[in-house]
Protein backbone atom coordinates (compact mmCIF):
# COMPACT_ATOMS: atom_id res chain seq x y z
CA UNK A 1 0.00 0.00 0.00
CA UNK A 2 1.38 3.41 -0.97
CA UNK A 3 0.67 6.35 1.32
CA UNK A 4 1.13 9.93 0.16
CA UNK A 5 2.11 12.21 3.05
CA UNK A 6 0.79 15.75 3.44
CA UNK A 7 2.87 18.71 4.55
CA UNK A 8 1.06 19.04 7.88
CA UNK A 9 2.20 15.62 9.12
CA UNK A 10 5.82 16.21 8.12
CA UNK A 11 5.91 19.66 9.69
CA UNK A 12 4.59 18.16 12.94
CA UNK A 13 7.69 15.96 12.97
CA UNK A 14 10.20 18.55 11.73
CA UNK A 15 9.03 21.26 14.12
CA UNK A 16 8.46 18.81 17.00
CA UNK A 17 4.94 20.16 17.44
CA UNK A 18 4.07 19.62 21.12
CA UNK A 19 0.45 18.74 20.36
CA UNK A 20 0.75 16.70 17.16
CA UNK A 21 4.31 15.33 16.72
CA UNK A 22 3.77 12.12 18.67
CA UNK A 23 0.63 11.17 16.76
CA UNK A 24 2.19 12.08 13.42
CA UNK A 25 5.32 10.03 14.13
CA UNK A 26 3.18 7.04 15.11
CA UNK A 27 1.04 7.40 11.96
CA UNK A 28 4.14 7.63 9.75
CA UNK A 29 5.61 4.51 11.34
CA UNK A 30 2.34 2.62 10.95
CA UNK A 31 2.04 3.66 7.29
CA UNK A 32 5.64 2.57 6.68
CA UNK A 33 4.87 -0.83 8.21
CA UNK A 34 1.88 -1.16 5.87
CA UNK A 35 3.73 -0.17 2.69
CA UNK A 36 5.68 2.72 1.26
CA UNK A 37 5.52 6.51 1.68
CA UNK A 38 5.62 9.09 -1.11
CA UNK A 39 5.92 12.86 -1.14
CA UNK A 40 5.14 15.20 -4.02
CA UNK A 41 6.97 18.37 -4.99
CA UNK A 42 4.38 20.61 -3.31
CA UNK A 43 4.79 18.97 0.10
CA UNK A 44 8.57 18.87 -0.31
CA UNK A 45 8.65 22.58 -1.17
CA UNK A 46 6.44 23.38 1.82
CA UNK A 47 8.67 21.54 4.30
CA UNK A 48 11.94 22.84 2.82
CA UNK A 49 11.98 26.03 4.95
CA UNK A 50 11.94 23.85 8.09
CA UNK A 51 15.05 21.97 6.93
CA UNK A 52 18.65 23.12 6.90
CA UNK A 53 19.76 23.55 3.28
CA UNK A 54 20.97 20.20 1.99
CA UNK A 55 19.18 18.14 4.67
CA UNK A 56 16.14 17.16 2.59
CA UNK A 57 17.69 13.96 1.14
CA UNK A 58 18.61 12.70 4.61
CA UNK A 59 15.18 13.57 6.05
CA UNK A 60 13.48 11.71 3.20
CA UNK A 61 15.78 8.71 3.70
CA UNK A 62 15.26 8.71 7.48
CA UNK A 63 11.49 8.44 6.99
CA UNK A 64 11.65 6.14 3.93
CA UNK A 65 9.89 8.82 1.88
CA UNK A 66 10.17 8.47 -1.88
CA UNK A 67 9.89 11.60 -4.00
CA UNK A 68 7.22 10.97 -6.65
CA UNK A 69 6.71 13.96 -8.91
CA UNK A 70 3.23 14.88 -10.03
CA UNK A 71 1.96 14.07 -13.47
CA UNK A 72 0.01 16.09 -15.99
CA UNK A 73 -3.05 14.04 -15.07
CA UNK A 74 -2.76 14.85 -11.37
CA UNK A 75 -2.21 18.56 -12.08
CA UNK A 76 -5.33 18.65 -14.26
CA UNK A 77 -7.31 16.76 -11.61
CA UNK A 78 -6.22 19.36 -9.03
CA UNK A 79 -7.50 22.09 -11.33
CA UNK A 80 -10.84 20.32 -11.70
CA UNK A 81 -11.09 19.87 -7.94
CA UNK A 82 -10.30 23.56 -7.41
CA UNK A 83 -12.90 24.59 -10.01
CA UNK A 84 -15.57 22.49 -8.25
CA UNK A 85 -14.57 24.09 -4.94
CA UNK A 86 -14.93 27.59 -6.41
CA UNK A 87 -18.30 26.69 -7.95
CA UNK A 88 -19.50 25.62 -4.49
CA UNK A 89 -18.68 29.11 -3.24
CA UNK A 90 -15.14 28.51 -2.06
CA UNK A 91 -12.69 31.38 -1.94
CA UNK A 92 -9.53 31.73 -3.98
CA UNK A 93 -6.37 31.72 -1.93
CA UNK A 94 -3.73 29.38 -0.63
CA UNK A 95 -5.77 26.25 -1.31
CA UNK A 96 -4.25 25.24 -4.66
CA UNK A 97 -1.35 23.41 -2.94
CA UNK A 98 -3.88 21.35 -0.97
CA UNK A 99 -5.66 20.34 -4.16
CA UNK A 100 -2.32 19.48 -5.81
CA UNK A 101 -1.35 17.22 -2.90
CA UNK A 102 -4.76 15.50 -2.88
CA UNK A 103 -4.76 14.98 -6.66
CA UNK A 104 -1.17 13.66 -6.51
CA UNK A 105 -2.31 11.11 -3.91
CA UNK A 106 -5.17 10.00 -6.15
CA UNK A 107 -2.79 9.31 -9.02
CA UNK A 108 0.34 8.13 -7.21
CA UNK A 109 -0.84 6.45 -3.99
CA UNK A 110 -3.67 4.43 -2.51
CA UNK A 111 -4.20 6.75 0.46
CA UNK A 112 -3.28 10.15 1.90
CA UNK A 113 -2.01 10.79 5.42
CA UNK A 114 -2.85 14.33 6.51
CA UNK A 115 -3.83 16.41 9.51
CA UNK A 116 -6.52 19.06 9.32
CA UNK A 117 -8.62 20.94 11.85
CA UNK A 118 -10.42 17.67 12.65
CA UNK A 119 -7.24 15.74 13.42
CA UNK A 120 -4.91 13.20 11.85
CA UNK A 121 -6.53 11.06 9.15
CA UNK A 122 -5.77 8.56 6.45
CA UNK A 123 -8.00 8.96 3.42
CA UNK A 124 -8.32 6.14 0.92
CA UNK A 125 -7.92 7.42 -2.62
CA UNK A 126 -8.18 5.88 -6.08
CA UNK A 127 -4.76 5.07 -7.44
Amino acid sequence: MVTAVDTSVLLDVLLDDPQHAGHSIAALRQATNEGSLVICEVALAEIAPALTPGDAPQFLADWNLTFAPSSQASALLAGSMFRAYLERGGKRGRLVPDFLIAAHAQHHASRLLARDRFGLRIWRVSA
